[in-house]
């Protein structure tokens, strides 16, 4: 069976919003394309599609919380699912919530978590709490200089997509001359959540130092894309500067969530001295995550060099 009306987004994307059966209460909201909406029609229980890893998951599939469908329904414009579902285990969130909605928005901006953890994610998925390491390596002036050379060569190339309108070729090139920073900065909350959960062993893919250059080059693009967007110059917000700063700042669970919650904050403002330091905030995110998993700053960086070569965007 298909469901040919259904409207997908440029990217081939439709929001679906997960709800227990029996009580309504919304558990989650994730992303279907074509194929995992296809899954989860033929299989009877959900799948989604990963942004960042570029591939379907099946929600459940390491914790064996799975969710059984009971109905799909669609929005008046036929570009978003509710999809009601039997939970078959406690908990429908990977930080081990019954919801994902376990945080109420505080007037002072501030998150107060008003439900009760059912279970550990580090002991589900098998992989202790990182933190960063006691030992890590001085920052040489040569690593620097080539970390800063390389951040201002992606600098560059998406200055080059925002003053060409390349968007039929570039779905960053449509970004930019769209410069929609709502949309912009909740992409980046997703990656840095991603990020911080490759080191907490919840979000694997290859294995957590390659996922960390990965994800880490994600939380780059979207910081890129905002500050090239926003024409915010490299000189203000020194990425590399404030790459390092989190790299060597021993960061523990509390204060990386607290850095990952003000980033979001700024990014968001108007105000754009607010949005530079959420730039920097982002960016030393990135450092601490390099730290975290010891792997050079240089990584991710290099990682998103190596894909705008093969794009042809960098010689």
């Amino acid at each position: 069976m298909q469901a040919t009306g259904l409207q997908f987004d440029r990217q081939g994307l439709m929001p679906a919003v997960i709800v227990d059966d029996a009580s309504g209460e919304v558990l989650m909201m994730a992303f279907m394309n074509q194929e995992a909406f296809q899954l989860t029609l033929e299989q009877g229980y959900t799948h989604f599609f990963s942004r960042s890893r570029n591939a379907i998951w099946r929600k459940g599939e390491q914790s064996g919380n799975v969710q059984e469908v009971k109905g799909i329904f669609v929005n008046c414009e036929e570009n978003s699912l509710l999809i009601r579902v039997v939970q078959h285990g406690d908990a429908a969130c990977h930080e081990g919530y019954r919801s994902c909605y376990y945080r109420r928005l505080m007037p002072d901006g501030s998150y107060q978590t008003v439900a009760e953890r059912i279970f550990d994610p580090a002991t589900v998925y098998q992989q202790a709490h990182s933190v960063p390491s006691q030992s890590i390596p001085a920052v040489s002036q040569e690593l620097e200089s080539q970390l800063e050379e390389d951040l201002r060569t992606l600098y560059d190339v998406y200055t080059y997509l925002r003053e060409n309108d390349l968007s039929e070729q570039s779905n960053t090139s449509r970004l930019l001359q769209e410069r929609d920073q709502s949309y912009l900065g909740s992409r980046l909350a997703d990656e840095l959540q991603e990020l911080a959960d490759v080191q907490s062993g919840i979000h694997m893919h290859t294995g957590r130092q390659a996922d960390t250059a990965l994800e880490g080059s994600q939380v780059s693009y979207w910081l890129f894309v905002l500050a090239t967007s926003l024409n915010i110059s490299y000189e203000v917000f020194a990425p590399h500067a404030a790459l390092l700063e989190g790299y060597q700042a021993h960061y523990d669970e509390t204060g990386i969530i607290e850095l990952r919650q003000e980033c979001g904050t700024f990014v968001a403002s108007e105000e754009q001295a607010e949005v530079i330091r959420g730039l920097r905030l982002g960016f030393a995110c990135v450092g601490w995550a390099c730290a975290s998993a010891e792997v050079s700053p240089l990584a991710p960086a290099e990682f998103d060099i190596a894909q705008m070569r093969r794009r042809g965007l960098v010689e």
